[in-house]
């Protein structure tokens, strides 16, 4: 019997797991599980407009995904990339059987910025309140670039991957968004 099937599976890493679930391993691809599903539910929350049910149902979908293509996982890839592909891949279908996804994109280029005069010394709650405000307000393609990169932790790389476009766009997105955040949060510097 080897050292690897003795060891915890909560001690292994998350491709040894996925590896060993492609080999036929329920328990493990349990514990990828139990890993990333709250992560992928909170993913769809804020990119499903703060639906829960759906939320939950797509998390589902794409566990239940990754089971059917666990055998054809490549080793040595990263498992939290392939699992936000597929998060991702869902979340571009909804909005696509949605026909939402052609007005979002025409609107990257012509986001409305309001500028009221409003002088407020807030606190970090609501400076939170407020951010949270803006980004349900963003378009869902650099909603979900923000998602991926800043709450989710993924790298340039990795979204670039998930999303399947060049590494620069990615950047160049993120840039955007992130005028388009400081732009609407003006009135809260103090």
């Amino acid at each position: 019997m080897s050292i690897f099937r003795l060891k915890p599976l909560r001690q292994h890493t998350d491709e040894q797991l996925m590896t060993r679930a492609a080999a036929g391993s329920d328990a493990a691809f349990e514990e990828l599980y139990r890993r990333y599903a709250r992560r992928l539910k909170g993913f769809f929350f804020m990119q499903l407009g703060g639906n829960e049910e759906l939320a939950a149902d797509y998390t589902h979908d794409v566990f239940l995904r990754a089971y059917e293509a666990r055998s054809r996982y490549q080793e040595g890839r990263s498992v939290s990339t392939w699992i936000f592909t597929i998060a991702y891949n869902l979340c571009r279908n909804h909005y696509r059987n949605n026909a939402y996804e052609a007005q979002l994109l025409a609107s990257l280029d012509a986001e409305p910025i309001s500028e009221q005069p409003i002088e407020v010394q807030l606190d970090a709650a609501a400076l939170d309140q407020a951010l949270e405000q803006v980004l349900s307000e963003l378009p869902a393609p650099l909603h979900q670039l923000f998602s991926l990169h800043y709450q989710e932790e993924l790298t340039i790389p990795q979204v670039a991957e998930i999303i399947g476009i060049p590494e620069g766009t990615v950047k160049s997105r993120l840039h955007k968004t992130m005028n388009i955040i400081r732009k609407k949060l003006k009135r809260y510097e103090k």
